[in-house]
């Protein structure tokens, strides 16, 4: 049943890149990595000089952040065997603390990897660390748990004896405005989304590759991220993000069977509801997203992002941005406020 799969994935990959590569010349060439590198990604921020400064929390300490070292036997270092979190603060909270607490812990605990500290130890680590380097608002934590540190160089778990190592990295970090204007560019890629059996997506796991080749796939067709299929063909999601269409007024987006169920996506799921917006988790395909009137994608740092094309064909309005993702996006706003005030 694959084989067809991939078949067809490969074929709309191998169209896009031709039709994305004579628009290439609007890219900027990264001589140092010999690639031309997208205009924005999802995660693009506005400079800021005081994250040269940064005191990073490691392991109950707050060091600099050019002392921030794990040991290169460390499972997440070695092996990718660590979860992970992304949050934003605004006004001084934490947004969906709770939330995110929630997906960490029983994450860890699915996979027997003790944090070795409390939800309101993790909390009070997060606003030392905010403290530290002076930030209320704006600003971006990833939050990471590996097993530790493995007393020699191989697989099994057991060698990990010395954990776990605990990171809250912070930086003053605010979306590039530009972002709402132009919207980001798409290309679908042959990279799908795997089985949970394989590894369950839900798991917030170091261990990305599968999401960083499809990344690496989009950006060789010239585009800004990879847009994922699931293993039966349906749209799923992106290389970072979560993926919705809109459709004659309703809102559309995967099962969420094969994909990261974020945190902000639940919350535009939520938001729908209770504002009379329709909105459905379901398959659908490369076919109903070309023909959307708005397409867009979630994702903690960047909240809503317009989706301005997918495999060279324009989706919607200018920008990718039109008026149902314009009420989402002031309706979550409303949440932001309600929640971190």
């Amino acid at each position: 049943m694959m084989r067809p799969v991939l078949a067809f994935v490969g074929l709309r990959w191998l169209v896009a890149f031709c039709r994305l590569e004579r628009t290439e010349q609007v890219r900027k060439y990264d001589p140092e990595i010999g690639a031309i590198m997208p205009e924005y990604t999802t995660h693009a921020a506005q400079e800021d000089a005081r994250n040269e400064n940064l005191m990073i929390w490691l392991n109950g300490r707050l060091v600099p952040k050019e002392q921030a070292v794990v040991s290169v036997y460390d499972s997440g270092f070695m092996l990718g065997d660590g979860m992970w979190e992304g949050m934003r603060l605004y006004n001084g909270t934490w947004a969906f603390f709770d939330t995110h607490m929630d997906r960490l812990y029983d994450s860890c605990k699915a996979v027997d990897l003790d944090i070795g500290m409390t939800r309101e130890q993790m909390r009070d680590a997060m606003q030392q660390t905010a403290a530290a380097n002076g930030m209320t608002g704006d600003a971006h934590c990833r939050l990471m748990v590996t097993r530790g540190v493995k007393v020699r160089p191989f697989q099994h778990p057991n060698l990990s004896q010395s954990g776990p190592t605990v990171v809250i990295l912070m930086e003053h970090s605010k979306p590039v405005d530009a972002l709402q204007g132009q919207g980001i560019r798409l290309a679908t890629v042959p990279q799908v989304r795997g089985l949970p059996m394989a590894q369950d997506a839900k798991y917030n796991s170091h261990s990305k590759l599968n999401c960083v080749i499809a990344c690496l796939q989009a950006q060789q067709a010239g585009a800004d991220e990879g847009l994922m299929l699931d293993p039966h063909g349906f749209v799923n999601t992106t290389n970072a993000c979560n993926f919705f269409v809109v459709r004659r007024g309703e809102v559309w987006t995967s099962t969420g069977d094969y994909c990261m169920n974020g945190v902000t996506r639940q919350n535009v799921i939520n938001l729908c509801r209770a504002n009379d917006i329709p909105v459905f988790e379901r398959n659908f395909s490369l076919v109903d997203a070309y023909g959307a009137d708005e397409a867009f994608l979630t994702g903690t740092f960047g909240a809503q992002t317009p989706v301005a094309e997918i495999d060279g064909k324009p989706i919607g309005f200018d920008g990718g941005r039109g008026p149902v993702l314009t009420r989402i996006r002031d309706l979550y706003k409303g949440l932001i406020n309600e929640v971190t005030r």
